[in-house]
């Protein structure tokens, strides 16, 4: 059985709070020869202080909460793995919970907050409501939203800069391979990030003097099969676009299954672009073109920002912060280029 602290003081023939004296942050009020006999029996016996009780008992519990839309998948594990690595070195415990299922958002937090289970949470929510503002209002931890949420100032926020990155890769598809009909399978539309990279579609063809088609949009889930099921809409379409793009890569992987499906060939017949630069894409064949996003960072950096807010909640003039974190292009070799300029776009001859 495992030593516990009134092992150490019978064997010892001392109280229990001279004991914890003794192995505490108050051994200086123990004498040394006290203090050195508790140690080697502690030392006998194998004994392990539960830190756990150690923390509740100074009201802080060294641990750290992450709460996220899904736990699976490589977007989603790049996430909790950069989170750990982070919340590891700073003598964080990791507590992860997940939104899926029939549990949501709110009762994720409630969890961590009713029981004081975390100091801080990182939370990733595809949009904020009263309800959710509500329950983060009424809680007084350090609290990092890991979205693109720009409304909320009083909280820090760490974000991948989604406009952006969509912007940049339509502009890449228009000024770079001359294409002008590109169709987009967007995020749901209750989604601040889909909403972000939808924004930048549409704002980087209305630059370039191109026509939004509102029929070449299709609102996906970022899963795999809302992928397929858009894809299927826009290749049924009388007039097919030459790129998808999809808004993130298990859609686009959705979007090569159908392809494929229909004997569409990628990327003669049809070119396809993804957003996130997961493992998946490069499993794909031919490779992907995407929109890469340091996945992990975007975990390491929001663990960093909570750990500081952690050691200086005292300080009521540290202002939140918000982080937005660049994005790059995956070149692959889903897009090809497009032979028959359009001379209708702006700033070609």
């Amino acid at each position: 059985m495992k030593a516990n602290i009134y092992d150490i003081a019978n064997k010892a023939g001392v109280s229990t709070a001279t004991v914890s004296r003794a192995l505490g942050d108050k051994q200086n009020s123990v004498k040394p020869e006290t203090r050195e006999k508790i140690l080697k029996i502690s030392e006998e016996l194998e004994y392990r202080p539960n830190s756990l009780a150690k923390n509740l008992a100074k009201k802080t519990t060294s641990a750290i909460g992450l709460v996220l839309p899904e736990i699976q998948g490589d977007f989603y594990n790049q996430i909790i793995k950069g989170v750990d690595e982070i919340a590891f070195s700073g003598g964080y415990h990791l507590i992860v919970a997940s939104s899926h299922s029939k549990r949501n958002i709110v009762e994720s937090l409630l969890g961590f907050m009713h029981e004081s289970l975390v100091d801080g949470v990182i939370l990733m929510i595809p949009s904020m409501n009263n309800q959710l503002e509500e329950v983060l209002s009424n809680y007084k931890i350090p609290i990092v939203i890991m979205n693109d949420i720009q409304a909320y100032k009083k909280y820090d926020i760490v974000c991948i800069d989604n406009y952006q990155g969509a912007y940049s890769i339509i502009e890449y598809l228009i000024k770079s391979l001359n294409h002008t009909k590109i169709a987009m399978i967007a995020g749901p539309a209750g989604n601040h990030d889909s909403q972000m990279r939808k924004k930048g579609y549409i704002s980087a063809l209305k630059n370039a003097g191109i026509k939004i088609r509102k029929d070449w949009i299709i609102e996906g889930d970022f899963t795999t099969k809302g992928g397929e099921l858009a894809c299927s809409r826009i290749l049924s379409l009388k007039e097919k676009p030459d790129v998808i793009f999809a808004a993130n890569d298990n859609m686009a992987a959705g979007c090569y299954n159908v392809a494929e499906s229909l004997g569409f060939n990628i990327p003669n017949d049809i070119s396809i672009v993804g957003f996130d630069n997961i493992e998946l894409g490069s499993y794909l064949r031919p490779k992907l073109t995407t929109v890469h996003v340091p996945v992990s960072e975007i975990g390491k950096i929001s663990t960093k920002v909570l750990i500081n807010r952690l050691h200086n909640k005292d300080d009521n003039s540290v202002e939140p912060q918000n982080i937005k974190i660049s994005t790059g292009i995956i070149i692959g070799d889903s897009v090809t280029k497009n032979n028959y300029l359009d001379h209708n776009i702006r700033g070609k001859k």
